[in-house]
């Protein structure tokens, strides 16, 4: 199956082999289910144009549990249990800007208001996190990264976790202040440290002021019932 990215985007993907890839996890996998499925692989571009983003938030890899991932960091469909980093996203949220505790974890609300939800690493085999095929993707949001900073300016990117901090060599324009960079710890509970380095930090309300700073709309974290 041919892996679709939207049309404004084709720009960004010039020389990317995004199918190959696809295709040579595929080969590795032993008949392992690999998440999401191809045709949500790029579904973080699908839900606004590129002189409409806004803010990049960067996980680590896609969930690896059945149902779970659905091409967007952290996020996972409605009828999922919301997994504990998105629950302890959802808490440093109330505590910054004081939005109520949502009953789901699907962020496309996010991603409809210019919310790039982008992972490293774009693939997973089931029950199987970190495996080391699926981090042939890197070079490819490395190049993205690389890619949008370079051309649109005023982007906020939120940096969870060692992972992410790693994309920051990728963001181009830094020296020229055309982007606010927002480094943190790992949502994850497994982040023995997490009190100090997520909780407090107010990613959010800070990601506003910047947007308004801007001339841009701030993002309405609040998500939809």
């Amino acid at each position: 199956m041919e892996i679709s990215i939207p049309d404004s985007w084709n720009e960004y993907f010039v020389g990317l082999e995004v199918n190959k890839i696809y295709d040579d996890i595929v080969k590795k996998s032993n008949d392992n289910e690999i998440f999401p499925p191809p045709e949500q692989i790029f579904n973080a571009f699908n839900f606004f144009q590129p002189n409409d983003l806004k803010v990049i938030i960067i996980g680590q890899d896609p969930y690896h549990n059945p149902g779970e991932a659905n091409g967007l960091s952290f996020s996972v469909n409605k009828d999922i249990r919301i997994p504990p980093s998105l629950r302890n996203i959802f808490k440093e949220l109330k505590d910054d800007i004081g939005i109520s505790m949502p009953k789901h974890g699907d962020l496309t609300h996010w991603a409809t208001q210019g919310v790039l939800l982008l992972n490293n690493v774009l693939t997973v085999y089931r029950n199987l996190p970190n495996d080391n095929t699926h981090k042939i993707w890197m070079d490819v949001t490395n190049t993205l990264i690389k890619r949008i900073s370079a051309k649109i300016p005023n982007i906020v990117f939120i940096l969870w976790g060692n992972n992410a901090h790693k994309k920051k060599k990728y963001i181009c324009n830094i020296e020229l202040n055309n982007h606010l960079i927002l480094e943190g710890g790992h949502p994850s509970p497994l982040n023995r440290n997490i009190k100090k380095n997520f909780f407090g930090k107010k990613f959010f309300s800070i990601t506003n002021k910047y947007l308004i700073q801007n001339d841009k709309e701030p993002i309405d974290w609040e998500l939809l019932p």
